[in-house]
């Protein structure tokens, strides 16, 4: 398995500057890379605000979302008249930015700066995330259809000049997430339906194109800090094993991996222990995302070799992208992953 994972965005001027860094610093350590969701992207889901207001067959709703984690969502309903069934989501962008990227992937690739082998990672926001976010809670299922219609069609259009070879898709699951940590905004959503949607998430990924989960905190920019920060702090790893053991039961192809934040303060036997019930085929990566800048090698050092007492064969990661940092702070980062020591794979 490859050593580092990259979970998503990088904060670095553009996707050239992203593949010069990944190859300077972990050529050798990465199997996929992303384009770093530079620009505008790099507030995650933030991006697809305009892209909801398009719609016209949507109308803006009285009510909101967002506020706890101090970014304000506009909310969507169908207009008067429209039925959910006809409503459908334009070009959400995602395979605009992937094609573009693409071209400057190859010749990375090209040039020796990444290797041959070496994956291009698109990461997709859930369904269940985009639609929580951007429509009110009234009409979420009944949009939730049409949603993943777009997000059909966004694959299909990367596939029409990426070859599935040469791809590798990244679900985000936050929202997943909460609901199986029980802490989730008010939804209608129960942990068998986020296994669900999950499942579906998986579907839409052609057997070719290599599948990942990303299962994630959130990740909200901090002005404090200057970092971004979880809405929570995951009590240990057991909602994240409970979340991957079902759905690994339920998607019936490969899961090339699957991504695990850990808290910076988190070097305890307690916070790792459940992931001894983790149930994953061998051909399922597990990465642990807990590379943090703050504490450098030494302290991604600690929490690898008490991770390593209770699972084998990890990968690393930082927590969730790395947007939301300081750019100075991009390339050290990096360094970090390729500096820490992995135990040998069993």
């Amino acid at each position: 398995m490859a050593r580092s994972l990259l979970v998503g965005s990088l904060n670095l001027e553009s996707p050239d500057a992203v593949f010069a860094a990944v190859g300077a610093a972990l050529r050798e350590d990465v199997a996929r890379v992303p384009d770093g969701e530079t620009g505008e992207r790099l507030g995650w889901i933030f991006s697809l605000a305009p892209r909801f207001a398009a719609v016209d067959a949507l109308e803006l709703a009285p009510a909101s979302w967002g506020e706890h984690i101090d970014h304000h969502f506009d909310q969507y309903r169908p207009r008067d008249g429209v039925a959910p069934e006809d409503v459908e989501f334009g070009n959400l962008g995602y395979a605009d930015d992937a094609i573009a990227s693409y071209a400057r992937f190859r010749a990375a690739v090209e040039s020796g700066t990444l290797r041959d082998d070496t994956r291009f990672q698109v990461a997709l926001p859930t369904a269940f995330m985009a639609v929580m976010a951007f429509v009110d809670i009234e009409h979420r299922d009944a949009l939730i259809p049409a949603y993943e219609r777009a997000l059909a069609r966004e694959i299909a259009r990367m596939l029409e000049v990426i070859d599935p070879e040469r791809l590798a898709i990244q679900w985000d699951t936050p929202c997943e997430v909460s609901i199986t940590e029980g802490v989730s905004p008010p939804v209608t959503w129960s942990f068998d339906d986020a296994v669900a949607q999950v499942g579906r998430m998986a579907a839409l990924v052609p057997e070719r194109v290599e599948l990942g989960f990303h299962h994630c905190y959130g990740d909200p920019p901090d002005a404090e800090s200057g970092h971004g920060k979880h809405w929570m702090e995951p009590r240990d790893a057991g909602a994240m094993v409970r979340l991957t053991n079902a759905m690994l039961d339920q998607i019936d192809r490969r899961v090339d991996w699957v991504h695990m934040p850990v808290p910076i303060e988190r070097d305890d036997d307690d916070f790792f222990a459940p992931l001894r019930e983790l149930r994953r085929p061998e051909e399922t990566e597990l990465y642990l995302g807990l590379v943090h800048f703050e504490d450098g090698a030494a302290g991604t050092q600690r929490r690898v070799d008490t991770a390593a007492r209770h699972v084998v064969s990890f990968g690393v990661a930082t927590e969730c992208g790395i947007g939301r940092i300081p750019r100075d702070e991009v390339v050290p980062t990096l360094e970090i992953h390729r500096d820490v020591l992995l135990p040998p794979r069993a």
